[in-house]
């Protein structure tokens, strides 16, 4: 399914760059749950963030599909990410401004779905969340797990073949973690849906099928 060949990302420093990746090469399969591993400063996020399009690469090969990402234009750059991807962030990323409700339909504005094709979706994925009750409220008036759950509901609905997420549970207590990361499973059990999680947490780690190691740029 993903694809990397001999993937790196620097940034220019001074005279010279700093090098977050080198040469990763890498593959995932459709329906593995795979978690990336390492410390601080790794480059993890970073891979993450490129596999998920949300940066790009400054040398090497990305296929997703068999797509060369790496060659595809902006627009259909665009499109894979909105039709293949969900993202789910540490901070939750939520609207502040919006309901749950509107957060969740947010990525289903994009698509070109009618009205009640939207309100049927949302609804769905709010009675499968179990979080119908918090549809009206606003972000600051749920709780860490509840923001995070309904960041996950926002990546699902537009049911992507592939979910990154980012340290999902870094700001959740132990017994939220454990709820997110059960959640996930099931959506990679049940719906077959590939997740890749970056995390710290060796608990966290276990609820997948493969570890990545990462140390200095490099898959270790």
């Amino acid at each position: 399914m993903i694809q990397l060949h001999r993937i790196s990302k620097y940034y220019p420093v001074g005279f010279g760059k700093n090098e977050v990746l080198k040469d990763v090469d890498l593959s995932i399969q459709e329906g593995e749950f795979v978690s990336i591993m390492g410390p601080s400063g790794s480059g993890k996020s970073t891979l993450l963030h490129i596999m998920g399009l949300l940066e790009e690469p400054s040398a090497g090969e990305y296929l997703f599909q068999y797509d060369p990402v790496h060659k595809l234009s902006e627009k259909k750059r665009t499109e894979l990410h909105r039709n293949s991807i969900g993202f789910v962030f540490q901070a939750y990323h939520l609207i502040d401004e919006l309901t749950v409700y509107e957060n969740i339909e947010t990525p289903l504005l994009y698509k070109n779905m009618s009205s009640a094709e939207r309100k049927s979706r949302v609804a769905d994925i709010l009675d499968r969340f179990n979080i119908v009750a918090k549809k009206d409220l606003f972000p600051n008036q749920l709780s860490g797990g509840q923001q995070q759950l309904v960041g996950i509901a926002r990546a699902l609905v537009a049911e992507p073949r592939v979910i990154f997420a980012d340290e999902p549970t870094g700001n959740l207590h132990s017994s939220q973690a454990k709820e997110i990361m059960e959640l996930f499973k099931e959506l990679n059990t049940k719906d077959g849906i590939t997740i890749v999680q970056v995390t710290h947490s060796d608990i966290n780690a276990t609820f997948g099928n493969r570890v990545i190691n990462i140390a200095d740029g490099k898959v270790v």
